[in-house]
């Protein structure tokens, strides 16, 4: 049984849900399909270059197709959805991915391989928005930030869980099946969406160009730079993780899985905790999880020879990937009536994030500074999302004065 309820807007009463957990689930269960297929590509891609016939380099190509998916798709299918009520919205985005990844697992060769990745990316920016504004409407606004970050726990129990599930799976019986699982996921998604998600109505006034007006606004665009800068000092780590054990930390590639779960781990803890500073002050913790980034991503280079003292510096930067959820949160409060695109430009700011980390930090491995230099790169990365996330500050304080000097 569900209940209609009327558009989301900033400052609305909690829609009506008759079992507000089990809704969140249902949105965490696709972000966990969502996660499996994004991450675990990465750890499959010797897997998938072999059976198609290609070297490496290529094959990375797949991943950079996905990711250019989630960056074009998040705007567009968020536009053309504005006036779809969202549960069905959320039901045609996860029946979109689960028909690409499905079709994935199906590539006759490399070329039709890099098409299914890109369409199978369209909807994952756009259904992380939708999914955010749904769960922040379940509750008081004093909790939006809980509630945002347990359905994104979805994703970070993916890195624990589903990646090292389809990765074992894709190199028992073949990649192919590891991409059958996702579908299965996605198709599990959309049961528990329809069975348990309220139908809330889109609003009589949404358009297209009503969610593009989110553009005109400065502090979107300050939120989704902190995103696109400050946090790609995360992915430029995690990208050469597994080169860095092997040649600094001088660990097998067996352990790769096992280092990876523990960033998933600290992902997690993140989601769950952060998110419950980040109710009562959203824009000091956002600033405080960029100062722990900064921290965190400094100390890789010192803490990467062990594999211990590593373990440790990579549960740590895992916990400032909640920086995510926190962004999320402050979309929705600068974004005026104009919520769902900016919700789901976030995913674009944070894919680009996961370009531009991995790009300077191989950068600064090519110009022979060490596999431990992204750690350096990242800091940086976090000092300048800091200097942005201060001028978002100051420009805020600013047009309090404005409004109160209007006002007197």
């Amino acid at each position: 049984m569900t209940f209609s309820a009327p558009a989301l807007r900033p400052g609305s009463p909690p829609v009506r849900a008759p079992h507000v957990g089990l809704v969140i689930l249902a949105l965490a269960t696709g972000g966990f399909a969502i996660g499996t297929t994004e991450f675990a590509s990465m750890s499959m891609l010797p897997l998938f270059s072999q059976g198609l016939g290609i070297d490496a380099p290529t094959a990375g190509h797949v991943i950079s197709a996905y990711a250019l998916g989630v960056v074009v798709g998040a705007p567009v299918m968020t536009v053309l959805g504005a006036r779809v009520p969202r549960r069905r919205l959320l039901i045609i985005l996860m029946a979109m991915f689960t028909l690409f990844n499905g079709l994935t697992g199906l590539s006759p060769n490399y070329h039709w391989m890099l098409v299914f990745r890109f369409l199978a990316g369209l909807p994952h920016g756009a259904y992380f928005g939708v999914a955010a504004l749904v769960a922040s409407s379940l509750v008081p606004a004093n909790r939006r930030t809980r509630a945002v970050g347990q359905m994104f726990l979805g994703l970070t129990i993916a890195t624990v869980i589903g990646v090292p599930l389809a990765s074992w799976l894709g190199q028992a019986v073949g990649w192919r099946w590891a991409f059958a699982l996702v579908a299965l996921l996605g198709i599990a998604t959309m049961s528990a969406v329809a069975a348990f998600a309220p139908e809330i109505r889109a609003d009589e006034d949404a358009s297209p160009w009503r969610e593009l007006g989110a553009l005109k606004r400065p502090q979107v665009w300050f939120t989704l730079a902190i995103g696109a800068i400050g946090f790609g000092g995360l992915f430029a780590v995690y990208t050469y993780l597994a080169d860095t054990l092997v040649a600094v930390t001088h660990m097998s590639l067996s352990t790769v899985p096992w280092v990876i779960g523990v960033f998933g781990l600290g992902l997690t803890v993140g989601n769950m905790i952060v998110p419950v500073f980040a109710d009562r002050a959203l824009m000091r913790t956002a600033g405080g999880l960029l100062v722990w980034s900064i921290a965190a991503l400094g100390l890789f280079p010192f803490m990467a020879g062990n594999v211990w003292t590593l373990g440790l510096n990579v549960f740590l930067i895992g916990i400032g990937g909640a920086l995510a959820t926190v962004l999320q949160t402050r979309l929705m409060d600068v974004a005026g009536d104009a919520q769902g695109l900016a919700a789901s430009l976030n995913h674009s700011a944070f894919n680009t994030a996961n370009a531009l980390g991995p790009f300077l930090g191989g950068l600064a491995i090519a110009h022979g500074y060490g596999w431990t230099s992204p750690g350096w790169v990242g800091s940086l990365l976090a000092v300048a999302g800091l200097a942005i996330w201060s001028v978002s500050v100051v420009a805020d304080r600013r047009n309090v004065a404005q409004e109160a000097t209007a006002i007197c």
